[in-house]
Formats: structure tokens, sequence, C-alpha cells
């Protein structure tokens, strides 16, 4: 297997387990929606951002940068010194954890009080222990990537997802009679049983592999040490750019919590209201948004530790052939997710969403087509930033995306207050915020990896096999509605989608054996299209 391949091959792993988790996700996020309405959202949101934002602070670096190290040590063979990286991150990360988690507890009541949205405060204090739990287990997830071993890191975030959903859930309907703020909290308490399961699983898959890993260690034949004081810094000197760049977008969320809530109040929306338009855009519209991010998260988390291990062989050939292919893929993923939700949006919403009124229904879908197009932006966003961050320049698509977050802030704050704009001005901002950084940032791998990219097969055959996807999905929509009604009509329409973007991508040649080689018997099927000249 090419080294090109067994990035790939753990993009995949985590792909499936992403799938996985946002299927578990849906199966949470649509009920609960429907339990607690657009209030109970708002609440759940109102303190989801802050969570997500005090997490990157303590863990978004640090996997990356075990990752990285421990990719970069291998690669020369220098086993005892990538486990060492490993040890001495895990102190850290402990302590991180602990510092968060406290900070949390106790400040928790003043926390919500400034941003306005006091019935918050249960879904806050109920991630106080995920605060403490996910910096540990997101250690053992580095260091399993470092050995680009995916496996570990997808079976502990199916099992942390499942017990989210089932805990979240379960917590919600019990909670629900004594009032939507506690029942909201009932729901955010589903994400600390979830890294409770999640941390235990993975514990226990090393704790059965630390034979393996000790005798790998004592067959190491190098024999200088790396310092602690060397690591530590290393460790920080990858990981306080990347948890920077991490942190823009918890912070461009956390901002978003007041500026909206308090610039729809200013136009004469009630706090209960600008709430409920808030839970349609981030509680609703925003999930979807989420869940192409699946594969993308995946492509960049195999990218780091692939990048990192050809750049310290100084291998530029695999470095281009890597990176073309991660951000191939991720456009073959973020074009027909972004314009598929685009002329299926209010559908989508009918049909997910069903409980709410019309006009829930229909804004949250109009949210939902504007954000559409944040999709190929985003996956872009993240692919890039893995390749910069893996070339060792984790600074940039920092610099990048903070440059993207000036543009959400004056714009949230500029268009939000336009009473024939309000909801919607936010997420025009977070469109532009990531188009912004996307753009940024796909201009600084092609200066600092100094490859040369495929205009055609990377960027305009999947764009063309995407276009054909989105008018065919529509036609079909439009065609079925009237015959067997809106929701089996959307059911379809994506089966439809599904199929003709297959065909379309091996028409235009946008896929090639080797990506087919990843699904199941799908080698056999490339070698049959390579025989008929169909595919390369």
């Amino acid at each position: 297997m090419t080294k090109n391949q067994n990035y790939l091959k753990g993009a995949a792993i985590l792909g499936i387990a992403g799938i996985i988790v946002k299927i578990l996700g849906a199966i949470y996020r649509l009920p609960l929606s429907n339990i607690i309405k657009s209030e109970g959202m708002g609440y759940y949101q109102t303190a989801y951002p802050l969570y997500t934002l005090l997490l990157t602070i303590s863990t978004a670096g640090f996997p990356i940068a075990i990752a990285k190290l421990v990719a970069e040590r291998r690669a020369i063979g220098d086993y005892k010194n990538a486990y060492k990286v490993f040890k001495v991150a895990l102190t850290g990360l402990f302590i991180g954890g602990v510092l968060t988690s406290i900070f949390v507890l106790f400040g928790a009541e003043s926390i919500v009080e400034r941003l306005g949205n006091t019935n918050a405060y249960y879904s806050l204090i109920a991630l106080v222990p995920a605060l403490f739990l996910v910096p540990i287990m997101s250690a053992f997830r580095g260091f399993y990537q470092g050995h680009q071993l995916m496996v570990p890191t997808a079976i502990s975030q199916i099992a942390e997802q499942f017990f989210r959903v089932v805990v979240g859930l379960g917590l919600t309907i019990l909670l629900l009679n004594r009032g939507i703020p506690v029942a909201a909290g009932g729901a955010s308490f589903g994400g600390s049983a979830g890294a409770l399961a999640g941390l235990i699983v993975i514990a226990l898959i090393f704790i059965q592999k630390r034979q393996d890993i000790k005798k790998e260690v004592n067959q190491c034949k190098i024999t200088e040490e790396y310092e602690i004081r060397d690591i530590i810094k290393d460790l920080l000197t990858i990981s306080i750019p990347i948890t920077i760049g991490a942190a823009v977008v918890p912070i461009m969320d956390s901002i978003d919590v007041p500026i909206v809530l308090r610039r729809l109040q200013l136009i004469g929306y009630t706090e209960q209201a600008a709430n409920a338009l808030y839970g349609n855009l981030k509680g609703m519209a925003s999930t979807l948004i989420n869940f192409p991010q699946v594969l993308s998260v995946a492509i960049s988390m195999s990218l780091v530790p692939a990048i990192a291990n050809a750049s310290a062989r100084r291998d530029r050939k695999e470095i281009e052939n890597i990176t073309s292919s991660g951000i191939r893929i991720t456009l073959l993923i973020g074009l027909p997710s972004a314009f598929g939700l685009y002329v299926l949006a209010r559908p989508i919403i009918a049909l997910l969403y069903y409980k709410n009124d019309m006009a829930t229904i229909i804004n949250t879908g109009n949210l939902l087509s504007i954000l559409s197009f944040g999709v190929i932006f985003l996956t872009l966003v993240q692919a890039l930033s893995a390749v910069l961050q893996g070339l060792g320049k984790p600074i940039i698509p920092a610099i990048n995306l903070f440059i993207g977050a000036i543009f959400k802030v004056i714009l949230s704050y500029t268009l939000t207050v336009i009473p024939e704009v309000n909801i919607y001005g936010a997420a025009i901002s977070t469109v532009v915020a990531y188009g912004t950084a996307a753009i940024l940032d796909l201009i600084s791998v092609k200066k600092h990896a100094k490859i040369r990219l495929s205009i055609k097969d990377i960027f305009i055959k999947p764009f063309i096999s995407a276009v054909g996807m989105a008018i065919v999905v529509f036609l079909g929509y439009s065609f079925l509605m009237n015959i067997i009604g809106g929701k089996l009509a959307t059911i379809v329409a994506v089966f439809i989608g599904v199929i003709i973007y297959g065909i379309l991508l091996i028409v235009t040649g946008a896929i090639t054996s080797e990506d087919l080689s990843l699904l199941p018997r799908g080698k056999r099927l490339g070698e049959k299209l390579e025989r008929f000249k169909l595919i390369k």
C-alpha cells in the first residue's frame, strides 16, 4: 500500500465512523429539537459555543501536535521518543482538563448572565465533566493518529456519540416536566456521559496494545534522548497556533450569541423570540451544515501525520500527491453537499423538523439555503489547514481564519440589526468568513508546499459533476412532489442525486480507481471501469 493510499484508508475509516456518529447525532438532534423546540435549542446552543471554545483551548492543538511529532519520530525509527511525546502530552492535557472544568464549575452563573441568556445555566453546568474528560481522551487519539492508526479513534468516537444520544435523550425526557431550561441541561449532560464512554473505550484499547508498544520501544536503536523541556517546547510551538486557529470558530460562535441576540432585540424582538431565531440558526440549520464535515474532518485528521511523515523524509513528490488528493476529495464531498442542501433546503427542513410550525420551517429553510454555500469553504479550510499544519506552518491558517472572523463580526453586527435581514445576517457573515479563510489558505498552500495544482482535475471536474447533480435533484423533486408528496419526494430526490453524482464523477473523470479502492469491493469495480477506459 502506498503512503497516499494509507492516508486515504485512514480517512475512509474515520469517515465511516464519522457518518455513524452523525447518524447517531441526527437521531439525537431531531427528536431533541422536536421535544424542547426552538426555545430549548436556544439554551442548548448558548452553552455549546463556550464549551467548545474552552475545550478547544485545552485540547485542539494538542492531538494534532502529538500526531505530528509522533509521526515525525516514527518516520526516522525513533519509537522510544515517539511514546515519550504521548506521555508528556497526556500529563499536560490532564492539567488542562482540570483547569477548564473548575473555571466553568464556579463561573457558570456569571457567564450565562453576561451572554444575556440566564436560562442556559443548566446546559452549561452539565458540560463540566466533559471539559475534564475530553482532553485526556484527545491525547490517546493524537497518539494513534501519529501511528496513522485511525481505528481506535473511530471506535471511541462511535462509543462517545452512542452514550451521548442515549443519556442525553433519556435525561431530556425525564426532566421535561421540570421545565425547558432544565430539560436542555439534561440534553447537554449527554456530552459528558459520552466523553466518559469514549475515554474508557480508547483507554482499554491502549491497555490491550500496550505490550506491542513496549516491544516497539525496546527495539528502538536510537539512543538520543528527547528531553521533556524540548517536547513541551515543540508541543506548544505546534499546538498554540493550531489552538488559536481552532478557537476562532467557537469564538465566532460565542461572539454571535450576544451580538445576534442583542441586535435582534434592538429591532423589536423579545428575548424569547430572538432566542428562538438563534435556535433556528444554530440548533437546526447549522446542524445540517455540519454533516458534510464528517468526511472533511476525517481527511484533515489523516492529512496531518501523512504530510508530516513525507515532510520529515523531504519527499516533495509525495507531499504534492497527498495535498492534491486531499483538496480534490474534499471538493468531491463539499460541492455536492453544498448544492444539494441549497436546492432542497426547505424540503429537508420540513422532513426533519416536521413538528415545528410552518413559519419556523420556512425561516430555517431560508437559513439553510444561505449556509449551504459555506460547506464548500468550510471543508476546504479544514483540508488546507491540515496541509499547512503538516508542513510545520500552523500559524498561517490561524491568521487566515482570524481575518475571516473579523469579516464575520463586522457583518453580523451590521446586518442583523437591519429588519429585513435580521437573523439571515448571521448566516451570510458565516459564509463570508469561511470563504475568505479558504481563499487565503489555498494561496498559502501553493506558496509553502511549492506544488502545482491541476485546475481541471481538482476544481472543474468536481464542480461540473456537482452542478449536474443539483439540476437533476431539483427537477426530480419538483416533478415528484405533486405525485408522492413533499417528504417522500425529498428522500427519493436525495437517492437520485447520489446515483446521478456517481455517474457524473465517472463520466467527467473526477474519480480515480484509487478512490474506488477505498470502497467495499471498489477495487474490482475500479478494474472493470479501467478496462472500459471510464476511469484512470
